[in-house]
């Protein structure tokens, strides 16, 4: 299994704020599926940054993003995302905002995005590392299923 982790922050991509959501997300993918490979990137705020990340990976069977799903004027990861997916699959991001409402109300504010293109899927997650750690409740134990059922594998 290929999985890409996808850092969106302006503010990690320059250098003024360490980047953590990223290598949370790679630990916490490794421990979920540990004979993956896992690919990194770091992009800033830009829809078209994004795209060219989303478009370099996507040959994986996951692509897990994590920052700039929020409300404010330059999170725009999941326009980039809908723009780089054929199809929605709103099942994850909904089953990640139920969890995540349960830990903190501000989960109302995600506009995290769910989808896929060809047999790869496409998952927007928050910026924040316990964000990460909680949507992973969810997204890791179904890695191996969906990436089967991508496939049409036996499942």
């Amino acid at each position: 299994m290929v999985i890409a982790v996808v850092t969106v922050s302006d503010r990690a991509f320059s250098g003024v704020y360490e980047d953590r959501s990223g290598p949370e997300l790679e630990r916490l993918l490794r421990e979920a599926a540990p004979d993956a490979e896992i690919r990194r990137a770091l992009v800033p705020d830009e829809k078209e940054r994004i795209l060219e990340a989303l478009h370099a990976h996507a040959d994986a069977d996951w692509i897990v993003t994590t920052g700039g799903t929020g409300p404010a004027p330059r999170d725009v990861t999941p326009e980039a995302a809908a723009a780089f997916c054929d199809r929605e699959l709103p099942g994850i991001a909904e089953a990640i905002r139920a969890k995540s409402l349960l830990e903190t109300p501000n989960a109302v504010f995600s506009r995290a995005y769910s989808g896929m293109r060809g047999t790869s899927y496409v998952v927007n997650l928050p910026g924040s590392t316990a964000a990460v750690r909680t949507a992973m409740e969810v997204l890791g134990p179904v890695l191996e299923h969906g990436r089967k059922m991508s496939r049409g594998e036996p499942h």
